[in-house]
């Protein structure tokens, strides 16, 4: 079994720090990121073998382990492979290298601040990592050629709806980590509302399952209708005239045409209260929010004198009768 020499793969010396090792592993998994060399099958084998790398000497406890490891790997390939159990050569230790998670499977995980850059990606590690890091103190053949399964990377995205696609629900063809995906709304989706669309994140490693997919719910503003919690707020101009006197109005909602009574002496910014005419409530069929009218009263402007004098003679009306 061919040894690793995990500090020349990242190109960095055995003193190395910590951030010295990370800044070596973000540069070469940039350049020898498959996703920007695609098809070459040789700058894929040296990713996995960064990855590989990275993975025992990001972790302070196994770079120990493995540098214990270097110091005693010309003995160890003296002594042979199946020598002992315990003791593959002299004086080292071999259930100490490996005692921390005895019997226990462990999953590995890059950094998630690397994940958002690379993604997850089935590494393939070397005999020489499974052997000795595979479970990282399992048994002999837990070590050899085991496969380890991660799952798939979630992913999060965002997705913009009308008040009307909200109101109504919609299908929206979303284009996801390359890939075309249809989903699908319920009426009554509301601004930061997060969808989880299962499975349909980056693909598993090892077999492992397939991450998830998080739809973060934007709803696009409209200058004629504004949601408020599972209330919906418009504003309806009437004339002075049906302000003073009172009448009917037709007004559009998202749910086609309406007409309703305005209360005579309605004052600017009154608002109606329209019950059930609201947003759907999300997951509650049959239920809904109200919808609030808000009367903008407009002013006549352009009077003629005719038009003037009956308002003064309305004026001194009120003032007498008051």
């Amino acid at each position: 079994m061919q040894y690793k020499d995990y500090y020349k793969i990242l190109g960095v010396s055995r003193q190395a720090s910590q951030e010295e090792i990370k800044k070596a592993y973000r540069k070469l998994a940039i350049q020898y990121h498959p996703d920007k060399n695609p098809g070459d099958k040789s700058v894929e084998e040296r990713f996995k073998e960064i990855n590989e790398a990275y993975e025992v000497l990001k972790d302070p406890e196994k770079r120990a382990k493995y540098d214990q490891l270097g110091a005693n790997w010309e003995q160890y390939e003296q002594a042979g492979f199946g020598a002992n159990e315990h003791y593959g050569f002299g004086g080292f230790n071999w259930s100490q290298f490996g005692s921390q998670n005895q019997g226990h499977s462990t999953t590995f995980h890059f950094e998630e601040d690397l994940k958002d850059w690379f993604g997850d990606r089935d590494s393939g590690f070397s005999d020489f990592f499974n052997m000795f890091f595979g479970n990282f103190g399992g048994s002999r053949s837990q070590r050899y050629g085991n496969r380890h399964t991660t799952k798939g990377k979630d992913l999060h995205a965002e997705i913009e709806l009308s008040i009307y696609e909200a109101y109504h629900g919609t299908t929206k063809i979303l284009n996801v980590d390359g890939h075309k995906l249809k989903i699908h709304t319920k009426p009554g989706a509301y601004e930061g509302q997060e969808l989880r669309v299962k499975g349909n994140g980056r693909k598993g490693i090892g077999g492992g399952p397939n991450g998830d997919l998080y739809l973060k719910i934007r709803i696009r503003p409209q200058s004629d209708f504004k949601v408020q919690g599972h209330n919906i707020l418009k504003e309806v101009p009437i004339d002075l005239y049906t302000a003073i006197l009172g009448g009917k109005v037709t007004i559009q909602t998202l749910d086609g045409r309406i007409n309703i009574n305005i209360p005579k002496a309605s004052q600017p910014d009154k608002v109606l209260r329209i019950k059930g005419k609201g947003m759907p409530i999300y997951n509650e069929p049959g239920k809904y929010g109200d919808l609030l009218l808000k009367l903008k009263v407009n002013i006549p402007d352009n009077l003629t004198e005719q038009e003037e004098r009956l308002f003064q003679q309305l004026r001194d009306l009120h003032r007498y009768n008051n």
